[in-house]
């Protein structure tokens, strides 16, 4: 069976996240850049990396970015828009609930909007699997009762239920404590329609 991710595109995905009723997509984008530029790092891991939102943040002298997703179309695209990345960006298809899966070491992990779609114990093994030095997060939390906000691109989405683990801060901060890692910063941004990002750091103990 596919996972739901595998079969909606890319444009509907980025133009619901962009619409005036959701902003995610523009939010991300500038909490993306301080996420690849707060750290003394030569080699960053972007899970679920889709399009490549924010990889025009990534700084001179960066070694090596992996991007990570289980749709290939969408990593296509993302090696696609970005060219001058070509020497450095490796894209790989995986998917992240498969326990077998291999991942390369990177010193920083970056996983916004992700763990919502894989659990705490998946995201645990696979920054067990990764070894980082840091991991940055972002989580969305609703004051309402729907976690896809309303747009014309919604029902796109409507399967992702199958697949969605609630998450919620101080249980994520207790799952990464489990794998060695300790909060180091915590970050919000106001989302239309009663939600909010919530940024939360870490670092290898």
């Amino acid at each position: 069976m596919k996972n739901p991710w595998e079969k909606i595109n890319l444009s509907d995905y980025e133009n619901h996240m962009r619409s005036g009723t959701v902003m995610q997509l523009q939010a991300m984008n500038q909490m993306m850049k301080g996420q690849c530029n707060a750290y003394p790092i030569h080699t960053v891991m972007i899970l679920g990396v889709a399009g490549g939102n924010g990889l025009e943040h990534i700084p001179s002298g960066m070694e090596k970015v992996f991007g990570i997703d289980i749709n290939p179309a969408y990593l296509t695209e993302c090696a696609k828009r970005y060219p001058h990345l070509a020497d450095i960006l490796t894209c790989i298809c995986a998917d992240l609930t498969d326990e077998t899966i291999a991942l390369p070491h990177a010193e920083l992990v970056v996983a916004n909007l992700l763990i919502e779609y894989i659990g705490y114990r998946c995201f645990q093994d696979v920054i067990i699997k990764t070894d980082p030095l840091y991991v940055s997060c972002i989580i969305q939390i609703n004051t309402d009762d729907g976690f896809v906000s309303d747009s014309p691109y919604i029902h796109a989405f409507d399967d992702l239920d199958e697949v969605l683990h609630p998450v919620q801060e101080t249980e994520l901060i207790l799952a990464m404590k489990e794998v060695g890692y300790f909060q180091t910063a915590h970050k919000e941004q106001p989302l239309p329609n009663s939600k909010k990002l919530v940024q939360l750091d870490f670092e290898r103990g």
